[in-house]
């Protein structure tokens, strides 16, 4: 029979906190040059075109992997989960609708950002407490990747639907992504010091 020696709360919660700040930094980062990739390279909905579109969900994925690996069971690690299938489910999408041209892609998008912004929210929701604070700037984020979500499928369906929000898209969500990274290090900072 082996023993264990118990991990207190506290470090848990230092553990999960430093991850995710590495988790979002990182994130963030890619989200962004992914955005100044994208911007210069889809005037044509061609093969590079498509390849950086079936990136994008790719990185979400293998965040959310990562995310689900350090997340103690529960409803947040399902939603966690869902969100990484239901975004390798996208990449293959997107492949599938660069045949069809810009709306065909633009609605696939949007349909992702909707689910994957409630997922988000739902998230958000499920971590906000003194260890990893108010969590603003993912709620926010994943509030408006779910409306934004809604005009990317309306614009797909009028007469001029572009690919050009696709970079604005991503550079906002790169940017909240820094921002929480950034409040969660502050988080960290000010336990350490009333701990110390």
């Amino acid at each position: 029979m082996s023993t264990q020696t118990a991990t207190p709360a506290g470090q848990v919660a230092t553990g999960e906190r430093s991850f995710l700040l590495r988790l979002y930094l990182g994130r963030g980062i890619l989200a962004v040059a992914w955005a100044l990739a994208f911007a210069g390279a889809h005037e044509n909905v061609d093969a590079v075109a498509i390849t950086l579109l079936v990136v994008y969900p790719l990185i979400d994925a293998v965040s959310s992997l990562l995310d689900h690996r350090a997340t103690p069971d529960g409803a947040e690690r399902r939603v966690i989960a869902f969100n990484g299938v239901l975004s390798t489910l996208v990449a293959i999408a997107i492949g599938v609708a660069g045949a069809g041209g810009e709306a065909s892609v633009l609605h696939v998008f949007g349909a992702w950002a909707v689910i994957s912004g409630a997922a988000q929210v739902i998230v958000g929701l499920r971590r906000r407490g003194p260890e990893f604070g108010k969590q603003w700037p993912t709620l926010i984020s994943g509030g408006l990747s779910f409306l934004v979500g809604i005009t990317y499928n309306i614009q797909a369906a009028g007469d001029n639907p572009s690919l050009d929000v696709l970079s604005v898209y991503a550079t906002g969500g790169g940017v909240w992504f820094i921002l929480q990274a950034l409040l969660l290090g502050w988080k960290s900072r000010q336990l350490r010091t009333r701990t110390a």
